[in-house]
Formats: structure tokens, sequence, C-alpha cells
């Protein structure tokens, strides 16, 4: 099938869509043949990504606000008269720092955006939601999948490196995370959505891993600063 007709017909939903992994996303549903709905509350992004997609709209939308979500879905509806596939995307990695640092108010922001907004802490929870979702949204022919997406270069993590006291040394630990040697880009994590959303009819209630590789094998797993207990070599 080629690739400008795999989604043909079809309508989506990207939430948070109007950059990084959002906006990769949205292109490659858009390349699909798809109508894309890109839901943002960040106005000027998503704007100018409309006006960059042929086949895309722009919505304004808060996640964490239950009747802009309403709106949204009903604003789709009313325009393109059916909804196929909603690609809930929006999300935010907090900057690092210990856990007792952590107010509790940023705690439950945080929870709110991440596993309500989008279905880290947050991460667990989103895997186990998707499998129970899965199994309760069988019954009407619906699928619920879940992408992980490891190390992907966005302007979020060039944002979150430049906090750190040495961004360049940050950006390369980022991208020696993976043994590919480098790490991905939002096109493909938006390869993996439409994968999931039109070739991969049999598949719910998976968490397709898309990292580089970044889990396998051995690496320097203790913070720094950790208290280190080297074994007493045998004489």
């Amino acid at each position: 099938m080629a690739a400008g007709t795999r989604y043909a017909g079809k309508v989506v939903i990207v939430t948070g869509g109007g950059r990084g992994i959002g906006a990769g996303i949205a292109r490659a549903f858009v390349d699909s043949g798809a109508q894309v709905v890109i839901c943002d509350k960040d106005v000027s992004g998503g704007q100018a990504l409309e006006q960059q997609l042929p086949g895309a709209v722009f919505i304004p939308c808060d996640v964490t606000q239950e009747e802009d979500v309403k709106t949204l879905i009903s604003e789709t509806i009313l325009r393109f008269g059916h909804l196929d596939c909603v690609v809930n995307n929006a999300g935010y990695h907090p900057p690092p720092q210990w856990l007792e640092e952590t107010s509790a108010q940023g705690f439950r922001q945080l929870l709110e955006l991440n596993l309500l907004g989008t279905y880290t802490v947050t991460k667990g929870a989103v895997t186990a939601m998707t499998k129970a979702l899965a199994l309760d949204e069988s019954q009407y022919g619906v699928r619920v999948n879940c992408i992980s997406p490891g190390n992907i270069w966005t302007p979020l993590w060039e944002q979150l490196a430049a906090l750190t006291p040495d961004p360049r040394a940050t950006i390369q630990e980022g991208t020696l995370a993976q043994p590919l040697g480098r790490m991905g880009q939002p096109a493909e994590v938006g390869a993996a959505a439409l994968f999931l959303a039109s070739e991969a009819s049999f598949c719910t209630g998976i968490e397709l891993l898309v990292t580089g590789g970044a889990e396998l094998g051995y690496g320097c797993k203790a913070a720094p600063g950790t208290p280190v207990d080297l074994p007493t070599c045998p004489s």
C-alpha cells in the first residue's frame, strides 16, 4: 500500500500535536492520507503547524480541562462526521529533581497531565491503564495501545538539557544511552503510531518501545553521588 494511502479517509486527533513528538505524529498521519486534528494549548505552535500540513486542522485544547476535551471531540465529529483514532500524546517531563524537592501540588499536576491527559511514575500508570482500557473497550471494536518513547530529540529535550550544569555533556549522555548511538526523531515515533493504527489490527493492550534499545544490556544505573560499595577481591 502506498504511503499516502495507508490511512486515507480516516480522522485522527493528536493531543499535544503542536511540536516535538506530537508534530512528528501529526505529520506521519497527514502523509498517510488521514485528516488530522491537532490539539494543543499552544495556539501559535498549533496554528503554525496547521499551515504547514495540508489536511490538518488546529483546535485549541487543554487536555486537563474536561470541557475542552468535550469540545475537541464534538467539533471534530461535527466537522468530519466520524473519529477513527486518538493519539494521546500531550504530556510533560519535569526538570530532574529529587523526590523530596517535589511538591504535592506539582506531583498532582504531573499526574493530571501525563496520566489523565495522555492516559517517570506516570509511565507505569499509562501502561497499566492501556491494558485495562484494551479489555474494557474491546467489546466495541476499539483497540488501545501505547508507545513508550526513549530519548527522542525534541525542543523539550533541548530545553531540559539547557537547565543542567553542562548541556553538551547531558546531550552526549542521552545520545550514548542507546546501543544505536543516537537519539530518536519525532518522525520515528510517528511511524510507530501509524503502524499501530493502520497495520497492527490484531494488537491491543500492548506497549511498543521506541527507545533505540536503551533498556538493553548493562549501563550506569547509580545516580551521581550514590555511595559505591565495591566488592573485595578474594585473595
